[in-house]
């Protein structure tokens, strides 16, 4: 197990990794600048991972050609609001620069950060706090999950394959939530088995925690999402 200096208190940091096209949403652009109830769709994320005092600082890492961040999300301001064009070609990639710019920034290997896709703009500050509440004395550190409740089947051809046994199953959400330390070697090691924080957690041999959350909290991938997400945004005011 990774051991951390004993009696330092450590802070949280956010780390939104924001330097994808986002192919599959079939936008005219990136999908985190798609405006979604009068705002972009990225704005709606960080105001409220902003709104979660326990977080010093919010670290969005953008693609070094990205020139329209500031102008489509101006309200990340602030000395809590922190932006580094340092990501890379895939996500695993960005979150690895973005970890190094934490410690550039003097974040420490105890400081937990919390991992959070832009895409899921649904987010809401209560859901980090019970995340943060759930894995602030755990050796390991969690992510938040939704129970499947759905049948799975697996496939062949287009055809199904076989009944997945659903029991136990659960759907991998974001923020994802460790210790700097853990997470920066976890990621150094990377392959195709790896599709998340938690995975790369996984395959040094640890066991993160599994925090639920609401299905709310999806992520927008496909055209139809995002006419959802604008009706549950609106809904909110």
């Amino acid at each position: 197990m990774t051991t951390f200096p004993v009696g330092l208190q450590p802070q949280c940091y956010a780390l939104v990794p924001a330097a994808g096209v986002g192919a599959r949403a079939g936008t005219a652009v990136p999908k985190q600048y798609v405006p979604l109830a009068g705002k972009a769709m990225m704005a709606h994320t960080l105001e409220a991972l902003l709104q979660v005092e326990r977080v010093a600082a919010t670290l969005v890492v953008l693609s070094p050609q990205d020139d329209q961040f500031e102008v489509a999300v101006p309200g990340f301001t602030g000395e809590r609001a922190w932006v580094a064009r340092v990501g890379g070609k895939s996500r695993a990639q960005s979150v690895a620069q973005g970890l190094d710019e934490l410690l550039a920034r003097g974040a420490q290997a105890h400081d937990w950060v919390l991992v959070h896709d832009a895409a899921r703009c649904l987010l809401r500050p209560e859901w980090v706090d019970r995340l943060i509440d759930a894995c602030w004395e755990d050796e390991v550190g969690g992510l938040l999950a939704l129970p499947v409740a759905d049948t799975l089947k697996s496939s062949r051809n287009g055809r199904v394959a076989a009944t997945v046994d659903r029991r136990e199953k659960w759907a991998a959400q974001t923020p994802q939530m460790f210790r700097l330390g853990l997470l920066r070697p976890a990621l150094a090691n990377l392959n195709e088995a790896i599709t998340d924080e938690a995975s790369a957690v996984e395959a040094l041999g640890h066991q993160p925690l599994l925090v639920e959350s609401p299905m709310e909290n999806f992520k927008l991938t496909w055209p139809a999402d995002f006419s959802m997400a604008e009706a549950l945004l609106k809904s909110r005011v």
